[in-house]
């Protein structure tokens, strides 16, 4: 039996004949296509408790993936891919296997998403045969539930979800995986553009695979829309200030869910034989997630590349308007656009500039909570390609980002460039205008070709506030961003080729201690003091209490600026007494108390550093992070973890952590004042890392290594002053408590094989965020003596 996938029964046409192949050289076989209706049916019949999952599932494709791991489990038989191209029969492949799979090519391993996780073979996913019942499926069934969560279709059920799975397995003997000649004798168009055309040899292939939906090809995914996501505002009324504070999206959908109207927004785009880069602005266009749209493209250009590419979409919402070339400026063009834009809102949408799904969604959540006429950005991010740059702006009223409602949108004056900015300050000055402080909402493109030159960015750049100019962590922003954003294979690729060339000179140096980040200098204290939370979950703790809280009340932060969130749990001694005999002093000493009580059923037999009970421990123990953040976050900018057994730190810690200016950072946790490392999980990956064999200390689904085993910890990183890091642990953590709000979470299963402080890590660096650490800042966390109390805290995250 031969199985393939779509949404409906009509193929393709491109595809037709590819699917017709694998029937033409096997015409005694059985051939079904299981349509997205037939795959519900299907698992609703068979594997009903999946539902959840499945239906869960944000993007189609991971729904596709899935559910060929049931298919042939239930039936087995042959799966193949719709673009995958059969040239001869595979019967001599299949005879006497249970089980047949084929790796992609080597070359595909060299790409960012693979080296950064230290893959050496990509088990494919687009060809598996195999018999009923064989034991992978119920293995790759418990991993799909494992995985669900993961914020990409790579890991949550594609090719490296697959690859992971089968380097799992129970019985691999009974797995064939075959190299890439037999089946995936083609390599992508994304590496062929990276690395350069590679030879294919077809004799020896059975089938072809021609990569025309592929990890490996595209660069961006059908985005998620955002949960929970609050961002900061400020709002003025004929330029006086009227509010501040933070917008929630998720309020403003339940209005709009209840009923709330959401006026209509014309998206206004002037251009001129720019077609590739309106392309992309209009994909940026039919991705957003406001309801009530049309996009007003007013052309004078030559050529009708971009009509016919507006024809052929067929979207009624996209309103192509050709003028004659009579050189008009671009300040009457665009007041051309506004008097042909039919909704009460319009919104600049330039051609040569990229958009947030959620963008214009933002915009309008925070002019209708607010009363507002207009919506500006108050920073934008910036991106310079040729030159391999990305920046946060400095905050200002940025034109090109206005949303605004139609009846007081001044006229344009009649200038070639430069004409959005005298209307944006007629707005402030007359209007009720709200400042919107989410940057990646827009992307402001230097391409060669702006309406300003090069200089005009470059002192953009001077003035910005964060800046990626290094390889690695400029392509890793950029991977971030295709995630939601509709970028070209080639964009990545130029991002790549700096990215591998530095990663291959790192792979040769010989000192082996020195870390893979550029160290920054040394940081002074802030002298800013926003409101901070300090977070402490504790577990028989009442040796420890006492000391804990004379330590907070030895900081120099003022005590009206940090809140305080305490959650007791499955104790046995008299932890639960203590805490109720100080609430009152405490609530009385700091801003804002939040005590909570929740048992999880933790009771360790033996040492809490055992590696049987890893998984456990610090599942139980994300869950404790995750339910007190939950319940005690409120309107504080940062959240500071602080672990109740911690003995000693310099009074000016919050501020020294603050002065570091990064959106995670941890101090050094010593044993002792000069000492060894105590929390191993902070780390740097050690040069040529990525070539270990890591699969050897995978226990329970989490990497264990043993000390050292390709990680450099901070003693032996003193004196660098600040340090990008690969890893963060919870014994003294700061984060900035708008990404908790945005999503960012202590994982309480295997999310990139490791969980709880270094998987909110793993899932910061997929969000584009970097984690760093102070060596020279030391917290203090000795190595409790016996008789050592029944673990202190749950918050002891060392890995010894």
């Amino acid at each position: 039996m031969i199985h393939q996938t779509w949404k409906d029964a009509d193929l393709p046409p491109a595809w037709q004949e590819w699917a017709e192949s694998w029937q033409l050289h096997h015409p005694g076989w059985g051939y079904r296509l299981w349509t997205d209706a037939d795959n519900r049916v299907f698992l609703q019949e068979h594997y009903p408790w999946f539902l959840p999952v499945y239906d869960g599932y944000p993007e189609p494709i991971m729904r596709a993936d899935a559910i060929r791991y049931f298919l042939l489990d239930h039936f087995g038989g042959l799966y193949v891919d719709l673009d995958f191209e059969c040239l001869k029969p595979v019967s001599d492949l299949l005879d006497g296997r249970e089980l047949v799979l084929g790796c992609e090519p080597e070359v595909h391993t060299r790409l960012l998403l693979a080296r950064q996780q230290g893959f050496t073979r990509i088990i494919g996913n687009a060809f598996i045969a195999s018999r009923p019942g064989h034991p992978l499926w119920a293995h790759v069934h418990r991993r799909l539930v494992g995985a669900h969560k993961l914020p990409g279709t790579l890991d949550t059920t594609g090719p490296f979800f697959l690859t992971r799975a089968v380097d799992s397995a129970p019985e691999p003997d009974s797995i064939t995986v075959v190299g890439p000649e037999a089946l995936y004798p083609e390599v992508s168009p994304y590496a062929t553009e990276l690395f350069g055309p590679q030879e294919a040899d077809y004799e020896r292939a059975y089938a072809v695979h021609h990569w025309s939906g592929s990890w490996a090809c595209d660069t961006a995914t059908a985005p998620r829309v955002s949960a929970g996501r609050r961002f900061p505002f400020w709002a003025s009324q004929d330029r006086q200030p009227v509010a501040d504070g933070l917008l929630s999206l998720e309020a403003q959908r339940c209005r709009w869910a209840a009923g709330a109207p959401a006026p209509t927004v014309s998206c206004l785009m002037v251009t001129k034989d720019r077609s590739a880069t309106a392309r992309r602005a209009i994909r940026c266009f039919t991705a957003q997630t406001y309801p009530n749209l049309e996009l007003v493209v007013l052309e004078d250009g030559t050529d009708d590349v971009l009509e016919q590419h507006i024809r052929d979409l067929g979207d009624p919402r996209i309103r192509h308007h050709r003028l004659p070339p009579e050189r008009r400026t671009l300040g009457e063009l665009r007041n051309e656009a506004v008097d042909r834009a039919t909704g009460p809102y319009v919104c600049q949408w330039d051609d040569d500039d990229l958009y947030d799904p959620e963008r214009v969604e933002s915009q309008m959540a925070a002019i209708l909570a607010l009363g507002a006429d207009a919506c500006f950005l108050a920073r934008e991010r910036l991106w310079w390609p040729a030159r391999r740059k990305l920046a946060v702006s400095c905050a200002r009223v940025w034109e090109g980002s206005m949303v605004c409602a139609k009846d007081r949108l001044p006229r344009y004056p009649a200038e070639r460039r430069g004409e959005d900015t005298p209307v944006a300050e007629e707005l402030v000055r007359s209007c009720r205008v709200v400042s919107v402080d989410a940057p990646d909402l827009y992307t402001y493109v230097c391409h060669g070709n702006n309406t300003f030159d090069e200089s005009h960015f470059a002192e953009h750049f001077e003035v910005a506030t964060q800046v990626w100019a290094e390889p690695g962590a400029y392509t890793e922003q950029l991977l971030a961003m295709a995630a939601r954003l509709p970028l070209e294979p080639g964009d990545i690729a130029h991002a790549e080729t700096a990215a591998h060339a530095e990663t291959a000179a790192g792979a040769g140096r010989t000192d082996e201690r020195k870390p893979r980040p550029v160290p920054e200098p040394a940081v002074a204290p802030a002298s800013e003091r926003p409101p901070v939370l300090v977070l402490t979950p504790l577990k028989d703790a009442a040796a420890f209490l006492p000391g804990y809280l004379d330590r907070l009340r030895t900081l120099d932060y003022p005590r009206e600026a940090i809140s305080l969130g305490l959650l007791e749990g499955d104790s046995r001694d008299a932890t639960p007494e203590l805490l109720r005999q100080v609430l009152p002093d405490l609530e009385a000493e700091f801003r804002r108390v939040t005590l909570v009580h929740r048992d999880y059923g933790l009771q360790l037999a033996g040492p809490r550093w055992e590696q049987g009970v890893q998984r456990r421990r610090r599942s139980v123990l994300a869950k404790v992070r995750n339910h007190l953040l939950a319940r005690a976050l409120a309107d504080e900018e940062w959240v500071l973890w602080l672990d109740v057994d911690v003995t000693g730190y310099p009074a000016d810690l919050v501020q020294r952590l603050l002065g570091a200016r990064k959106d995670i950072v941890v101090p050094h946790c010593a044993t002792a004042p000069g000492g060894p490392t105590y929390d191993l999980n902070t780390f740097v990956l050690k040069p040529g890392a990525g070539t270990l064999n890591w699969a050897q200390w995978l226990r329970d689904g989490i990497l264990q290594p043993p000390r050292g085993f390709g990680r450099t910890y901070l003693d032996e990183l003193r004196g660098r002053g600040l340090v990008r890091v690969d890893s963060v642990g919870g014994t003294a953590l700061l984060v900035r408590a708008e990404l908790h709000r945005d999503g960012l979470t202590f994982p309480s299963f295997p999310y990139r094989q490791v969980i709880e402080t270094e998987g909110l890590a793993a899932m910061a660096l997929d969000m584009g965020i970097a984690c760093w650490a102070l060596p020279d800042l030391e917290v203090v966390h000795p190595h409790h003596g016996a008789p050592r109390p029944e673990p202190a805290t749950l918050a002891v995250t060392h890995s010894e």
